[in-house]
C-alpha cells in the first residue's frame, strides 16, 4: 500500500507511484498529468482531441545500448462518458474508444487534467461498440469521485495506432446498465 492509498490528500502534492516497466522509456508523473519524453499528454488531448494515441520506446532494463532489443509502448488517452453503479455495487466506467484488441495495462490506468483525494477503488472500465453495448474491458483503481468528461491514460504493450481504438461516442439512454452491458464485462 502507497502513501497516496492511504492519504489520498497527499496526491495534491505528491503523484501516485506506477510501474515504470509499465509505462514508455522517459515517463514522468505529475500531480495531474503524464509526460513521456517530454510530450505532456493533457497538451497531446487539447491538440488532437480524444480518444488519441501516443507511441515511444517500451522501458527494456539493459536494452539502452543495443538497439536491437528495444520494444515499444503506448499510451491512450480517452474521456469518460460515464461512472455507473451496478446493482451488486460494482463500478462501471465507460470510455469514448473501443479497446477490445488493444494490449491495455489497466491497473495502471491514471487520471489526467485534475487532481482528486477521493480514494481509489476498484472499477471496470468498458468501451463503446457500435452496437451502443460496450466492448474491451479492463479492472483499474480509479479515484471514487470520477466523472463524466475527466480524461484517463491507459498503458499498452506493443504499438497503437488510433485506428485500432476505432472512437465511437457511447451516449447510454438512462443512467443504469442493463444486463446486456453487464454481460459484456464477462
Amino acid at each position: 500500500m502507497t502513501l497516496t492509498a492511504i492519504l489520498p490528500t497527499l496526491r495534491r502534492s505528491i503523484p501516485d507511484p506506477f510501474q515504470r516497466s509499465r509505462w514508455p522509456e522517459y515517463t514522468e508523473m505529475t500531480t495531474d498529468d503524464v509526460v513521456i519524453a517530454g510530450v505532456s499528454l493533457r497538451r497531446l488531448v487539447q491538440l488532437c482531441d480524444s480518444p488519441c494515441v501516443h507511441t515511444a520506446d517500451a522501458l527494456v532494463p539493459g536494452c539502452h545500448i543495443k538497439t536491437a532489443l528495444r520494444q515499444d509502448a503506448s499510451v491512450v488517452v480517452v474521456t469518460v462518458s460515464g461512472v455507473f453503479d451496478s446493482d451488486d455495487g460494482e463500478r462501471v466506467v465507460l470510455i469514448d474508444a473501443d479497446m477490445a484488441d488493444v494490449p491495455a495495462v489497466w491497473e495502471e490506468t491514471r487520471l489526467l487534467g485534475r487532481i482528486s483525494t477521493a480514494p481509489s477503488r476498484p472499477a471496470l472500465i468498458l468501451a463503446g461498440a457500435d452496437s451502443g453495448s460496450p466492448r474491451g474491458r479492463g479492472p483499474a483503481w480509479v479515484p471514487a469521485d470520477l466523472k463524466a468528461g475527466d480524461l484517463l491514460a491507459i498503458p499498452c504493450t506493443g504499438i497503437v495506432a488510433l485506428h485500432d481504438i476505432r472512437p465511437r461516442p457511447v451516449t447510454p439512454q438512462s443512467k443504469t446498465l442493463d444486463n446486456a452491458w453487464l454481460q459484456a464485462r464477462a
